[in-house]
């Protein structure tokens, strides 16, 4: 069942309304270009196969960091030239690039700023926004991206307004139930500040903790290239 975040029994902080979009089909990411909506997500479900490439790829190269801007049909070259041929990465590859033709599609774009890594820490720890119109991102395996409805966050606590205080002791969120969490396979369209009228309404989220080798994560980014 697709749904919008219901706004009724949030406390606003902002001056004006931003909430989540969930569903089940890829078309539903396309809610990003509503206004109101500042994180579409798609509760993908991978199969057996793909996660069990994932886990082979982070145990083959645990310090994986491929970072690149690529047309959709340079995806197989750069993750073979990276990831070595075979019919497991000729699979890996082909989801990928879906997800590529995807963003390109919908933003009318040639190419993507791509970046698929292997973390064993929280690349972004704190609660923050991107400076970039529209990020994707899935997790291939390990835990995923966290983030709060905008309803949900006090702004005026992020980044150096917190004086460098702990996203739990900031007051950023107001309780731990605040704090969403992506899963495995799930797509999600981050809007972020870069977005046009988007000033002040950009995702808050940030990377999860990483607390040992079994919650290494394999994460795809993709944003803007041109």
């Amino acid at each position: 069942m697709s749904k919008y975040m219901n706004n009724s029994n949030c406390k606003v902080l902002t001056s004006f309304q931003r909430r989540s979009y969930i569903g089940n089909e890829s078309h539903e990411l396309s809610e990003i270009y509503n206004d109101e909506i500042n994180i579409s997500i798609w509760q993908r479900k991978i199969d057996d196969h793909l996660l069990k490439v994932a886990s082979e790829i982070i145990e083959a190269d645990p310090r994986l960091q491929i970072s690149k801007l690529i047309k959709p049909e340079e995806v197989e070259e750069t993750l073979f030239s990276k990831l070595g041929l075979g019919d497991d990465i000729l699979y890996f590859s082909e989801d990928i690039r879906e997800l590529v033709n995807m963003f390109c599609y919908l933003f009318n774009l040639k190419r993507v700023g791509f970046r698929l890594s292997v973390l064993d820490r929280a690349m972004c720890p704190r609660f923050h926004v991107d400076m970039v119109p529209c990020r994707l991102i899935t997790t291939y395996q390990g835990i995923a991206t966290e983030w709060i409805e905008h309803c949900q966050v006090n702004r005026s606590k992020l980044g150096a307004a917190s004086h460098g205080k702990t996203d739990d002791e900031s007051g950023v969120y107001s309780k731990n139930s605040d704090i969403q969490k992506l899963k495995v396979g799930h797509v999600a369209l981050l809007k972020g500040e870069g977005w046009n009228n988007n000033t002040g309404g950009g995702l808050v989220h940030r990377s999860p903790d990483v607390k040992n080798d079994k919650d290494r994560r394999l994460l795809l980014t993709l944003d803007f290239g041109d």
